[in-house]
């Protein structure tokens, strides 16, 4: 485990904070760095470490996420380098749920000021989200055939919805998978449903 880096991945708003924070729980330290605050899309926090936003430029950091857990959005994972071994979690989620979540966190950016709501209408938002759609379902199609692909990183896919309903069998699923000695019962209880808001 010392060497391997485990890479949390998913679509944005899939889960991914969620499985930080339960692989934290367990045992594993985060690879993150404090410049995202927590807010109420993400009460938790987001467990982001900013160079991943320039893996494509610069992953010469890589390892020193050694022995940790790190979040790389799945748009990003082709640039892992290839020197290194790899634990890929990948969060599923119901691409609707995603959308949803998505349009949930716009309209509270709206409210803040923080984006001018001329530019959102209904309209335009019901065609982004029929394009963005198709464009997740096949791009997580496309990125599991590739992790499988890969000598340098085993995958393990979790379903989200699964893992809010019954979070002691992921536990279990990601113990199994890291070949560790996690605390189980501590990572079933780090997932909280209340914070499961989008749903289809």
């Amino acid at each position: 485990m010392k060497n391997n880096i485990v890479i949390v991945s998913g679509l944005p708003r899939s889960g991914t904070s969620m499985m930080m924070r339960m692989l934290e729980a367990g045992g594993i330290p985060p690879f993150t760095d404090t410049l995202r605050q927590a807010d109420p899309d993400n009460p938790r926090g987001y467990y982001e470490y900013e160079p991943v936003k320039r893996l494509d430029q610069d992953a010469s950091w890589m390892g020193s996420a050694a022995g940790h857990a790190l979040k790389v959005i799945s748009s990003l994972l082709k640039y892992l380098p290839p020197h290194h071994n790899y634990s890929v979690i990948f969060v599923n989620r119901a691409v609707e749920e995603i959308l949803a979540s998505q349009q949930a966190m716009l309209h509270r950016r709206v409210k803040q000021g923080e984006i001018d709501p001329t530019t959102i209408t209904p309209q335009r938002l019901d065609q982004e989200n029929e394009v963005l759609f198709q464009t997740y379902t096949r791009h997580v199609q496309q990125t599991h055939h590739w992790l499988m692909a890969q000598k340098n990183i085993n995958t393990l896919i979790v379903e989200h919805r699964g893992t809010l309903e019954n979070p002691i069998t992921t536990a279990q699923q990601i113990n199994s998978f890291l070949v560790e000695e996690l605390d189980t019962t501590a990572m079933a209880n780090a997932v909280e449903k209340q914070l499961y808001r989008q749903r289809i």
